[in-house]
């Protein structure tokens, strides 16, 4: 649920009405706006507006946050083509004029449905049962993102999918590393292993980058559809198998230790959800893709995170978010670096920790 915009990240509520009015999604610059914010989530900033009767949501790149990985306008682009084929968001107006809000952002519509997020399962009893038909249906949605023809729908163009993991293995080790605020022994141990046993030849298709279970909007409490898949900022074309290992790396299990539960609070440790290897299995069947380099895949899913949660704490610790959340992110970071190196040792995605 949105809540109160956090200090210092407000938006100029006279200038976003009267953008509003310009594109037609308001009649009346004098109309009441009612802005709040959503929480979850640890990169863009994303507010609901509430204003002559409509709900929109704004999504906008964090203060203090360089371009790269924060691109509006590519996010705009997927979702003003895609929601035509696949449930997602439409999204309405974008602009990069920084008299407005002084950062590029677009407006997209407003979801309604149920999004399984930590704090919303706590509210739920959610059976063994239920969980199952949960894990299936947002399964079959995964795999339809990836079976998605992305040149028919006019995305062609959004990546270069040949090269993709050896460029992936590369800039994410150069992103950590400029990021990098403390020692930390299995970075090199992991970023080493992943350039000598990357995968060679791979199929491409649409990824999402960030598929999990709090990015989904299930229609109901039935969990028979999903109604929208959120948070596109890192969609592009390449390997769906490196998109798997993301979503592996968020699959925290019961079995893991507490640290990883902590770092990765997620409804997968409950009891109904497939584990890591079951899902993995569950993936090949329904898609038809043959899973060869599995450790591999979910490394670099773990390493990704370590690096993204390394970057969010580089800018809170340089004062360029006061989030408190951001705190412990170097932590995380450590521990997710930790999980990969077992991973390599033990050839294998569970029972690491």
């Amino acid at each position: 649920m949105p809540q109160q915009v956090r200090k210092g990240e407000e938006l100029n509520e006279l200038s976003l009405k009267a953008y509003l009015q310009a594109n037609g999604l308001i009649a009346d610059v004098q109309s009441e706006l009612q802005v709040s914010q959503f929480s979850n989530g640890f990169s863009n900033l994303t507010y609901l507006l509430q204003i002559e009767g409509k709900n929109l949501v704004l999504r906008r790149p964090p203060f203090g946050a360089v371009k790269r990985g924060h691109d509006m306008g590519r996010e705009y682009k997927i979702l003003s083509k895609l929601y035509k084929v696949f449930p997602s968001p439409q999204a309405y107006t974008y602009t990069d004029d920084p008299a407005i809000l002084g950062a590029p952002f677009y407006i997209m519509e407003h979801v309604e449905g149920i999004i399984l997020t930590v704090k919303e399962t706590k509210k739920r009893a959610i059976s063994e049962a239920e969980f199952k038909t949960i894990a299936t249906t947002w399964l079959d949605s995964f795999i339809q993102l990836h079976q998605v023809d992305y040149e028919a729908v006019g995305l062609g163009d959004l990546g270069r999918p040949a090269g993709y993991v050896e460029r992936q293995v590369s800039n994410w080790g150069k992103q950590y590393l400029k990021a990098a605020t403390r020692d930390i022994p299995q970075v090199q141990q992991v970023m080493t292993w992943m350039e000598e046993n990357q995968p060679r030849e791979y199929t491409h298709s649409l990824i999402h980058n960030d598929y999990r279970y709090d990015n989904i909007v299930f229609a109901d409490d039935t969990w028979a559809a999903v109604k929208s898949v959120l948070d596109w900022e890192m969609c592009t074309l390449g390997d769906p198998l490196m998109d798997l290992g993301t979503t592996l790396a968020y699959w925290t299990m019961e079995e893991d230790g507490p640290l990883m539960k902590q770092g990765i609070p997620s409804p997968t440790v409950l009891p109904g959800n497939p584990s890591r290897s079951e899902l993995v299995q569950m993936y090949a069947q329904k898609s038809g893709q043959p899973i060869n380099h599995l450790v591999f895949y979910y490394v670099y899913g773990l390493f990704k995170l370590a690096v993204i949660a390394q970057q969010i704490y580089y800018r809170y610790a340089k004062g360029l978010t006061t989030d408190k959340r951001f705190a412990t992110l170097d932590s995380a970071a450590q521990m997710l670096c930790f999980v990969a190196s077992q991973a390599i040792e033990k050839k294998r995605i569970d029972h690491l920790v």
